[in-house]
């Protein structure tokens, strides 16, 4: 699993004009089945939560956001192993 901070960057004043293909982007990642939650940072910016694809995978999708593509956002990406879960999240803790 992993948790993916979208922290804002220097073209940070471009977000509008990514805007669109940041929310396709998004989409897709949940059409895919590999987002969990994705949502606003309280200091700006965003955070995904991801589950199911390799790092390798993650990255690329991670890289394919126009926000991170065109400097809006830089990413910091963090992989959890869960141990212990809520009923609900027990698919994402590797046997």
């Amino acid at each position: 699993m992993f948790v993916t901070l979208l922290k804002f960057a220097e073209n940070r004043s471009a977000a509008g004009e990514f805007m669109a293909g940041h929310n396709e982007w998004i989409a897709k990642g949940f059409a895919d089945g590999v987002f969990l939650s994705v949502g606003s940072l309280d200091l700006g910016g965003g955070a995904v939560i991801a589950h199911g694809e390799s790092r390798e995978a993650h990255d690329a999708r991670i890289a394919a956001d126009p926000f991170v593509e065109h400097g809006v956002v830089s990413a910091e990406t963090y992989e959890i192993d869960p141990k212990r879960t809520v009923p609900a999240l027990a698919f994402t803790k590797v046997a």
